[in-house]
């Protein structure tokens, strides 16, 4: 099944000099592939590249430009791109079918644009037990440098599920028998109070347009003494924590 994934399906693509000699030299990471500018020369190449050799990582040659194309920045590549492989990343309706019946719980990020948020709740998620957080290619940041150095390095061995947009993913997860929570201060229904679904998707609002797909119900988080909101990632951590007491 893995032939058939796509390469974004399989790996976190890191860029810059530092970050990849860093992915190099970690033993808890298995870098796939470097790859090097036609025109990267300096010091730090060659560190990389001794790297490369020392630990048995192919190295292949590219345009300036493809490996800009690679790195999805066209600022910060600085000439040379990794693929570092994500074992648990997978596409949504792989995660679907392999989940099957089983309690399952995620969360789907709506729009949430902060890349320091989106590696809090990749921490976050991770640390709870959670089974998946959903990434939408549209609308959410490259699980790139900034998203890895948020959760930690946390990120490469995250459950991340990829899919295409929000709403692409909250059909396939009620078609599948998922129940789709809100998280809104407007709910009157409280997380700590509510009975939830054994198998459930957590919508995470963006930071400016908050929720955009259609939800089954929505959850509050009780607040006090007139505070109005949560940041993203804090109240991810709120729900994720919650549902991994419920589920002992």
């Amino acid at each position: 099944m893995d032939s058939k994934k796509s390469p974004r399906d399989k790996w976190i693509t890191v860029y810059g000099r530092k970050p990849v000699l860093e992915a190099l030299h970690d033993p808890s990471l298995s870098v796939a592939k470097v790859v090097l500018a036609d025109n990267a020369t300096g010091n730090s190449m060659q560190e990389i590249l001794r790297a490369a050799e020392r630990y048995g990582t192919p190295v292949e040659r590219a345009t300036a430009s493809r490996v800009k194309w690679l790195a999805g920045n066209g600022k910060h590549d600085q000439g040379v791109v990794a693929d570092v492989d994500a074992p648990r990343m997978t596409p949504l309706e792989e995660f679907v079918r392999a989940r099957g019946k089983r309690p399952t719980n995620v969360f789907l990020l709506d729009g949430v644009t902060n890349p320091g948020n989106v590696g809090m709740i990749l921490r976050t998620a991770t640390g709870a037990g959670f089974d998946g957080v959903i990434l939408p290619r549209a609308g959410t940041p490259h699980v790139g440098p900034l998203v890895i150095k948020a959760s930690a390095g946390v990120a490469f061995q995250a459950p991340i599920v990829n899919t295409s947009t929000a709403k692409a993913a909250v059909d396939v997860l009620r078609n599948a028998g998922y129940h789709v929570y809100g998280l809104s201060a407007r709910s009157q229904d409280s997380l700590f109070k509510t009975e939830l679904a054994p198998r459930a998707v957590y919508v995470l609002g963006g930071e400016t347009n908050g929720i955009t797909v259609a939800t089954d119900s929505d959850l509050q988080i009780p607040l006090h003494s007139g505070v109005e909101s949560l940041n993203v990632a804090v109240a991810a951590a709120v729900v994720a924590f919650e549902v991994t007491n419920r589920r002992g």
